[in-house]
């Protein structure tokens, strides 16, 4: 979400139909995504749609002169390997954290689950419920690529506030590594966003979704 200004008490956006046309964009993109069959195929769907977003919506969290608006965004290539369907495992003592989005802005993750990778990344990735007004599901992802080839502060992986959710397979949520996406902080520091906490941070190298160049 857009940064508050120091100090003051959260206000609307400045121009609050044009970032709901880009939810609706984003959540419109992602219900194009899960009608495609062919993962490669919707993956491919999945980057040209956000190249157009990042490129012509002017809520874009590019500059007007960012070389990305021609290029398109970075990715590694497609790695079918690397698409699951996982049970989101029960947590004993769930965690939950507080997060600073901003001046007089929070938001609260609470631990619902977890996400166990299968070999040879392992590792697990805490599935959150983001307490505030709608909800969602958040899952975000640090990896060892962080501050090299990914930003720093990790990636997105399923943000069903947002629209982005891959869906679910015989009751198991979907995870495609692919998908991984940088949130508009990365690119705009006028966007402060929910990051990577301890839960969501990977030992091993995701060399996959998208990518700092």
């Amino acid at each position: 979400m857009p940064a508050a200004a120091a100090g003051k008490r959260p206000q609307a956006p400045q121009d609050p139909l044009g970032l709901a046309d880009w939810r609706r964009e984003v959540g419109e993109l992602y219900a194009s995504v899960r009608c495609c069959e062919d993962p490669a195929q919707a993956h491919a769907l999945w980057r040209e749609r956000r190249d157009r977003l990042f490129c012509e919506h002017p809520h874009s969290p590019l500059a007007a002169d960012d070389p990305l608006r021609r290029s398109g965004l970075p990715y590694w290539p497609y790695d079918p390997k690397l698409r699951f369907a996982l049970a989101v495992e029960a947590v004993d003592a769930p965690s939950s954290h507080v997060l600073e989005t901003g001046a007089g802005e929070s938001t609260r993750l609470c631990q619902v689950g977890w996400l166990s990778l299968p070999e040879p990344l392992g590792g697990r990735l805490a599935v959150w419920w983001l307490a505030q007004y709608g909800g969602g599901l958040f899952v975000p992802l640090r990896d060892e690529t962080a501050g090299a080839l990914s930003y720093g502060a990790g990636r997105y992986l399923i943000d069903t506030a947002k629209g982005a959710d891959l869906g679910l397979s015989d009751g198991r949520l979907i995870v495609d590594l692919n998908f991984a996406y940088h949130p508009s902080c990365r690119y705009d520091p006028r966007w402060l966003c929910p990051l990577a906490p301890r839960e969501n941070v990977l030992a091993a190298p995701v060399l996959a979704g998208e990518r700092l160049a």
